[in-house]
């Protein structure tokens, strides 16, 4: 499972190119997208069409010609496959057949996201990908999305996005969304901002609406306490003394649900004050 740029073709590793030059044969979710990739490359391999419409069936060709003793790579058109992306089905079938699959990690536009989206407040996120597209699915989708306080990833196509800004508008207010369109490429742009200034945002350049697009909702921020830091310090210095420094900032960070970042740095100038006269 060969990861592959998704725009930029610097963002090709090394790996992958090794291993497409090593395969006997390529597996892609598009043909007519795979095969100008390989000319870049300099590479001429047999291509198998494998998509969302014959993923299954067509696994068992990549299963025969694995059984004699062939190797073969699976692209899907950008990124990383399976990630709404064809290919888990093809996964799925070829390690019921008790044959290994290999993950060439590489490109990732809804990690590549989270990147860039300075969501402080988050730890970790969850890859929601496209939303229905059906208007009652849809909206329960959105309410859920509204719903939850931890970081999430979608992906929209250009002639969905002004509506999805609308939904979210509408369903997260102030909430912060960082929206990321043409990622790796030429036209390349990262805003974040509150989710009820979307739609403006969008309408006020046309250009806005092009593209491919990953939005990252932020984690909803909680204000502390007035006697949170005094609680944290509390927790820190108990776990300090049975646990590594490491150790002991993760499991607070669980107990208290503040930040990591922060509790990390106040452990560390918890570790290094001198003790307390007797």
């Amino acid at each position: 499972m060969v990861a592959t740029p998704i725009g930029n073709l610097a963002d090709l590793t090394l790996r992958a190119i090794h291993v497409l030059s090593q395969v006997d044969a390529v597996a892609c979710e598009d043909t007519r997208h795979t095969a100008p990739l390989l000319r870049h490359l300099g590479l001429d391999k047999p291509l198998l069409a494998v998509h969302q419409h014959n993923e299954r069936s067509s696994a068992g060709d990549v299963i025969a010609r694995l059984a004699r003793g062939e190797r073969v790579a699976y692209v899907s058109d950008a990124g990383t496959p399976a990630v709404s992306d064809p290919g888990a089905g093809l996964v799925a079938a070829v390690a019921a057949s008790g044959r290994p699959v290999v993950a060439v990690p590489g490109a990732s536009s809804a990690v590549a996201a989270v990147s860039v989206a300075g969501d402080t407040a988050g730890s970790g996120f969850r890859f929601i990908g496209f939303l229905p597209t059906k208007g009652n699915e849809r909206a329960l989708a959105l309410k859920a999305l509204s719903a939850s306080e931890e970081t999430q990833v979608l992906f929209e196509a250009p002639h969905r996005m002004e509506s999805l800004a609308q939904g979210l508008a509408e369903a997260c207010g102030g909430r912060a969304v960082t929206l990321c369109r043409e990622l790796t490429k030429q036209f390349e742009t990262v805003a974040t901002l509150p989710a009820l200034a979307l739609p403006a945002w969008l309408a006020a350049d046309g250009n806005r609406v092009r593209g491919e697009f990953v939005l990252v909702v932020h984690a909803l921020a909680h204000t502390a306490p007035a006697d949170a830091p005094a609680r944290h310090d509390a927790v820190l210095q108990t776990l300090l003394a049975e646990l590594p420094l490491k150790q002991a900032v993760s499991l607070a960070a669980s107990l208290t649900g503040a930040p990591r970042n922060a509790l990390y740095a106040r452990a560390l100038a918890l570790k290094n004050e001198p003790p307390a006269d007797p």
